[in-house]
């Protein structure tokens, strides 16, 4: 299974917010500066984001982006979810009657399990805990967590 560039950008723009978290909407333009992900593909995946009440926005000449719920209460778990919607490892673990073999399947009760250990796991990897990752040579990192600013 590969993940979409919409998961992996969405957790890209979601941690940049997180970094830049001071109370104030970022820009769409600064955002994409800083991730290097395009003004256009940003727009696409703030909406789902926004909709599933990580990220509030505002318009007008101050307006732009910001996380609407703390970084550690935003796993890579709901990002994943929001972004890919179904995220089984089989299909016919969200609809069995895809596979006329699902009642007598040997194979799809360990594609549940695989598919649960890795929910499972992306379930605790909060922004919280990526935003500690950020490399020490960054300015910005040192003094985010040099304020004891709480993510």
């Amino acid at each position: 299974m590969k993940l979409s560039a919409k998961s992996r950008y969405a957790s890209r723009i979601l941690l940049d917010l997180a970094l830049h978290n001071e109370g104030v909407p970022h820009r769409v333009n600064d955002i994409s500066e800083r991730t290097g992900i395009t003004v256009p593909f940003i727009e696409q995946i703030i909406k789902p984001l926004k909709h599933a009440g990580m990220v509030a926005s505002k318009r007008g000449a101050a307006g732009g982006h910001q996380l609407n719920r703390s970084a550690k209460d935003i796993t890579l778990g709901d990002i994943v979810r929001v972004m890919e919607g179904s995220v089984e490892l089989s299909a016919c673990l969200s609809d069995p009657k895809l596979c006329g073999r699902t009642e007598n399947c040997l194979t799809r009760a360990a594609w549940q399990r695989a598919t649960g250990a890795m929910l499972r796991e992306l379930d605790t990897i909060t922004l919280a805990e990526l935003a500690k990752g950020a490399p020490n040579c960054c300015q910005l990192a040192e003094d985010y967590f040099d304020r004891n600013q709480p993510l």
